[in-house]
C-alpha cells in the first residue's frame, strides 16, 4: 500500500447554552494484538513533582492523554469535535438563563474499575478535591468559577457558579474534572507515582524504571458505560528518548503508531515516500510562545519586550525550521478559534530594527539588551533547538540584543519557570478545550498556570468575566479582541506559530484519522487493527 496523506479539517464548535442528553454506546469488540503507540512524552516522578497523573495535578499534554483513556468526567469532546456532549452523564444542562447553575444527572449502572459504584458524591468529592489542593500546576484554576458542588440523591449533581460562565460545560470535559474514588485518592493530598483509577474506557497498568514510566499498557475496562465505542482490547504506549529512537521503532515494526513528537523531517520524508506506513495530517490547535517573568530586572521594561514583538520574523522562523508544519501566529488565540484578532500584527507589522530602536530609546533602555531565551530540550520535539537559534539571530542581528540560550529538560525546566528563574522562556500550549478562552484565562487570569506576575485588573475583573456571559461566542468576539488587543500591548506573552499535528501508522491500524483531537487529544478506543495491503 502506498502511504498517503489525509488532511482533515477541525471543527471548532460554538457553545451552546443549553446541552442535551446524549445515548451511550457500548464498548467494540476488540480482538487481536495490542496496538502499540509510541511517544517522547516522558513520565516522571521527582521531589518537585512526585503526583505526575494526579488528575488534580496533571496539566500537560502528556500527562492528560493518560488520564483521558482511564478517568471518566462528565462531559467529553465528541468524535468530530462541536460542543461537549454528556460523557459519564446522562444529561447536562444549565437551568438559569444567566448560565450560574449547572446540573447534571449520572447515567445508570456508572462503576469504578474496582467494581464500586460511581455515584454523585464521588462527583463532588473529585471536583472539590481538585479545587482545594491547589496544586502548583494550576490546574485548579480551569473550576475557578465554581462556587459550590451540590448533590441530590446518588445521580444528581448541580454546580452552583459564582459568574455566568458559558465554557463550563467544556471545563467538565478536562481531566482535571475526572471522577475518582474517595477510595483511592486522599482528600488532602496527591497520589505519589502512577497509579490512576477511574471508571474510563481503558484501566492503566504502569511499568516503571527509574521513576519514570516507561510503558502504559492500557487494557478495555469491561464496566465503562459511556459514550466511547472501544475498537480494541489493548492499547500499549511506550515512551523513547527521542523522535529518532521513536522513528526506528516503528520502521522495525515494534509499534504501530507514532505521534508526539515527530521531527519536521521526520514528516516530510513519511508524507512523501511509499511504503506500508500512513501519514495522516491534521489541522491543529497547537501554539508556541516566548513568555516574560515581568518582574525580571531585565524585561520589566514593557519596551524592552516591544522591542522583541518588533523584531521577531515568524514567517521566517517558521520557514526555516518547520516549513509547511506550522503557520505564524499574532495572537495566544489561533487562527482558526471564533475571536481570534491578529492583535500583535496590527500593532507592530513586518519586523522592523528601526522601530524596535525607537521603542528602547524612549524608554530609555541601554542597549544591547543582554539576555537569555530558555528552552526545554525534551518536550516540544527536536527542532525546539533549532527554532531558539533562528530567534537567537534575529534578535541580535538587529544589534539591539545580545541573547544566549539555553536548553534544559522538563522535568526540572517546568518548576524552575514557576519559581520564577527565568526571565524569558518559550513554552507550547494545547488547549484543553478549543475555544478562545482557553488560550487567554490560563495566561492572564488570577491563578495562571505560569505564575506569571503580571496581573491587568481589567482583563481578570472586567474581560474575562464579560466573554464568559456570552454562549454565543461569536457575541463574545468584541471582548475578547480587546483582550488580545491589551497582550499585544503589554506583551507578557509572546505569540510565534500555531502548528499542524499528525499521525504516523502501519497500514493495517484502523481510526487514524480519529486518533487525535484538534486539541491534541489521544483517542485511542478509535484504534483498531484491520486487514494490510
Amino acid at each position: 500500500m502506498n502511504r498517503k496523506t489525509l488532511v482533515l479539517p477541525a471543527v471548532v464548535g460554538l457553545i451552546a447554552p443549553v446541552l442535551a442528553a446524549c445515548g451511550g454506546s457500548d464498548s467494540g469488540s476488540g480482538g487481536g494484538d495490542a496496538i502499540v503507540v509510541g511517544t517522547t512524552d516522558r513520565f516522571i516522578a521527582t521531589k518537585d513533582v512526585p503526583a505526575p497523573l494526579d488528575p488534580a495535578y496533571a496539566y500537560d499534554v502528556g500527562t492528560w492523554n493518560i488520564l483521558r483513556q482511564t478517568v471518566q468526567t462528565l462531559m467529553i469532546q465528541p468524535k468530530g469535535e462541536g460542543d461537549p456532549v454528556p460523557e459519564a452523564a446522562e444529561s447536562c444542562v444549565f437551568t438559569d438563563s444567566g448560565n450560574e447553575r449547572y446540573e447534571c444527572k449520572l447515567r445508570q449502572g456508572l462503576k469504578f474499575s474496582n467494581g464500586d459504584p460511581v455515584t454523585a458524591e464521588d462527583v463532588k468529592f473529585s471536583i472539590d478535591r481538585a479545587r482545594s489542593l491547589k496544586a502548583d500546576s494550576g490546574v485548579f484554576a480551569l473550576l475557578s468559577t465554581i462556587d459550590t458542588v451540590e448533590t441530590k440523591g446518588d445521580r444528581d449533581v448541580i454546580f452552583h457558579l459564582k459568574t455566568a460562565d458559558a465554557t463550563f460545560p467544556f471545563k467538565l470535559s478536562t481531566p482535571v474534572a475526572g471522577i475518582v474514588n474517595p477510595d483511592d485518592y486522599d482528600k488532602g493530598k496527591l497520589r505519589d507515582g502512577f497509579d490512576v483509577d477511574g471508571s474510563g474506557p481503558y484501566t492503566l497498568k504502569a511499568e516503571t524504571k527509574d521513576d519514570q514510566m516507561v510503558k502504559a499498557v492500557f487494557t478495555k475496562n469491561p464496566d465503562y458505560k459511556g459514550t466511547l465505542k472501544v475498537n480494541n482490547d489493548e492499547v500499549d504506549m511506550v515512551s523513547y528518548a527521542d523522535a529518532d529512537a521513536m522513528g526506528a521503532a516503528l520502521e522495525k515494526g515494534d509499534i504501530d503508531v507514532m505521534s508526539r513528537t515527530m521531527s519536521p523531517e521526520q514528516i516530510k520524508k513519511l508524507s512523501s515516500n511509499s511504503g506500508d506506513v500512513d501519514m495522516v495530517e491534521l489541522d491543529g490547535l497547537e501554539i508556541r510562545y516566548l513568555g516574560f517573568n515581568t518582574d525580571a530586572p531585565v524585561v520589566k521594561a514593557k519596551a524592552v519586550r516591544q522591542a522583541m514583538a518588533q523584531l521577531v520574523n515568524r514567517s521566517e522562523l517558521v520557514s526555516q525550521v518547520y516549513g509547511t508544519q506550522a503557520e505564524p501566529l499574532y495572537s495566544l488565540v489561533p487562527a482558526s478559534v471564533t475571536g481570534h484578532s491578529n492583535s500583535f500584527f496590527n500593532k507592530y507589522g513586518d519586523p522592523s530594527t528601526s522601530k524596535a530602536k525607537s521603542l528602547l530609546e524612549k524608554a530609555g533602555v541601554s542597549t544591547p539588551v543582554k539576555l537569555t531565551l530558555n528552552y526545554t530540550t525534551d518536550h516540544y520535539g527536536p527542532a525546539t533547538k533549532q527554532e531558539f537559534q533562528v530567534l537567537q539571530k534575529q534578535l541580535n542581528n538587529s544589534g539591539l540584543f545580545d541573547v544566549t540560550i539555553k536548553g534544559t529538560p522538563w522535568d526540572t525546566y517546568v518548576p524552575a519557570e514557576r519559581k520564577g528563574e527565568y526571565a524569558v522562556y518559550g513554552m507550547g500550549w494545547f488547549p484543553d478545550f478549543p475555544d478562545a478562552d482557553n488560550f487567554l484565562a490560563p495566561f492572564l487570569d488570577k491563578d495562571n498556570f505560569l505564575k506569571s506576575p503580571y496581573a491587568n485588573s481589567r482583563i481578570i475583573n472586567t474581560l474575562i468575566p464579560e466573554s464568559r456571559r456570552e454562549a454565543d461566542r461569536l457575541a463574545a468576539a468584541t471582548t475578547l479582541t480587546d483582550i488580545q488587543d491589551t497582550v499585544a500591548q503589554d506583551v507578557p506573552e509572546l505569540p510565534l506559530w500555531q502548528g499542524k499535528q499528525y499521525v504516523a501508522a502501519r497500514d493495517d491500524i484502523t481510526g487514524t484519522a480519529y486518533a487525535l483531537n484538534s486539541a491534541s487529544t489521544l483517542q485511542l478506543w478509535e484504534l483498531g487493527r484491520g486487514v494490510s495491503g
